[in-house]
């Protein structure tokens, strides 16, 4: 294979013209042929049995033509990018044959999309803000309220009528005109008053009822109910009700503390909580930073960007999705139907993200390149263990997995990023505060309640 000629024909477009010598290709056409030497068919030889002379005399010699350059294509076409110096983008590549032959070998020509040459402006001294984190005794409170709801239990009430908010379990039978219907009844049935689940009017009518009281609900069903014989009739509902059920909370205390988390006490629990807390919103403050100077650098590129780079991050960023779809048991075509949207439109709602994206990776290779960073072999390595720790893999894995020349150049890339942090004039300010909506005014009566303890 030769590299013939290099020709710029447009803004990040080349065009190669590749060479592949007479003896390099009729090697190509022997391995076609033994691929494909079974399923050929010559009269006076059985199946598959042909001599390779008697399949060129039979059917030409140019038969093998097109399986033998695919055998050598994508090899000869990356040598010849790698001898032009080209750096070029995972595209489409357009095709021109020039000439082919058995004793001369084949010359042909392709197009290739190429990395931009961008400009970038002033990446060092740019401005920023950071929100100081911090944790109020509000959220701490908030996290351990969510921990005992997540950890209350059910308790059988036994001295009261039901009321919104409770757990009952009753029996129901539903009836139009005085005949029954389809789908109207159930026994056993647990139901949370106030929860929705049966139609407006319905729950708040067995609220004030008594364990084992037998009682009517009478409702009319939405016009737009999905059930046609029965949108916009009036109902009555024959129910029974056996059992009243409230959540209790458990008693936040130390021993709350040992059930729910590894601590002994709440004091410790809590000091977690707020550790993770202060954690997550320094990390959170962190990444705004770095956004606030992403979109600074961004906005300073000069430099045209081929599509398909804008493209190719598109598509991975759709992958990416539909990946974690699967995680979660589901996958991409049926997305679309519950948003009801078609693949491009859901694709392009990557645009402004995907935009960015491409643009920032540019001008930090950009920077890496005027700051002459390197990854050394030790950040290298520490990445592969990494990487390796993460994955659940051995490190000689990653190795064979990865390039180590793609990880060498995001470690780079993120030295540059370090960069730019450490350059930027960061002020600390306050976070802002959030307008909380007035409260209402409530009065509430509490009652005396005998209880059960009960099983969830």
């Amino acid at each position: 294979m030769s590299l013939k000629a290099t020709k710029n024909v447009g803004t990040n477009r080349y065009e190669l013209e590749i060479l592949v010598d007479g003896a390099k290709f009729q090697e190509a056409i022997k391995e076609a042929y033994k691929k494909n030497a079974k399923n050929i068919s010559v009269p006076g030889f059985r199946k598959g049995k042909a001599p390779f002379s008697f399949v060129e005399k039979y059917y030409g010699s140019e038969v093998f033509f097109e399986d033998a350059l695919n055998l050598i294509y994508a090899d000869v076409v990356d040598e010849a990018i790698t001898e032009s110096g080209l750096k070029v983008i995972n595209d489409k590549m357009d095709f021109d044959m020039v000439s082919i032959s058995k004793e001369d070998g084949v010359d042909f020509k392709v197009t290739v999309t190429t990395y931009p040459e961008i400009e970038i402006g002033e990446y060092k001294g740019l401005k920023a803000e950071k929100v100081i984190a911090k944790v109020a005794k509000s959220e701490v409170d908030a996290q351990i309220n969510a921990m005992a709801e997540r950890n209350a239990r059910m308790v059988e009430v036994t001295d009261r009528a039901a009321s919104m908010g409770d757990t009952v379990t009753f029996d129901f039978e539903g009836f139009c005109d005085g005949v029954a219907f389809d789908g109207g009844k159930a026994e056993g049935y647990a139901l949370e008053l106030g929860s929705g689940q049966f139609i407006p009017g319905f729950e708040e009518q067995i609220a004030g009822k008594n364990i084992g009281e037998e009682f009517d609900v009478n409702v009319t069903f939405p016009t737009e109910y999905g059930a046609e014989n029965l949108a916009g009739k009036d109902a009555t509902f024959k129910c029974k009700l056996h059992e009243i059920k409230v959540r209790e909370l458990p008693v936040i205390d130390d021993e709350f503390a040992k059930d729910v988390s590894e601590f002994d006490t709440l004091t410790a629990l809590r000091a977690d909580i707020k550790k993770k807390a202060l954690e997550r919103k320094q990390q959170v403050a962190e990444e705004e930073v770095e956004n606030a100077l992403v979109e600074q650098i961004v906005k300073s590129i000069k430099g045209e960007i081929p599509e398909a780079m804008f493209e190719n991050r598109l598509n991975q960023s759709v992958e990416e999705f539909a990946y974690r779809l699967q995680s979660q048991g589901l996958n991409l075509e049926t997305y679309l139907q519950y948003t009801n949207a078609t693949l491009d439109e859901f694709k392009n709602s990557f645009r402004p993200q995907a935009e960015s994206q491409v643009k920032f990776r540019l001008a930090l290779e950009k920077i890496v390149e005027l700051e002459k960073i390197e990854a050394t072999e030790e950040d290298i390595n520490a990445q592969i263990e990494k990487m390796a720790k993460d994955y659940g893999m051995e490190a000689e894995q990653i190795r064979n997995a990865v390039p180590t020349e793609e990880i060498a150049k995001d470690l780079a890339v993120g030295k540059a990023i370090d960069l730019i942090k450490e350059n930027a004039v960061i002020t600390e300010v306050e976070a802002k505060a959030e307008k909380k909506p007035a409260a209402k005014k409530t009065t509430s009566t509490a009652k005396k309640t005998t209880t059960k303890k009960t099983e969830e």
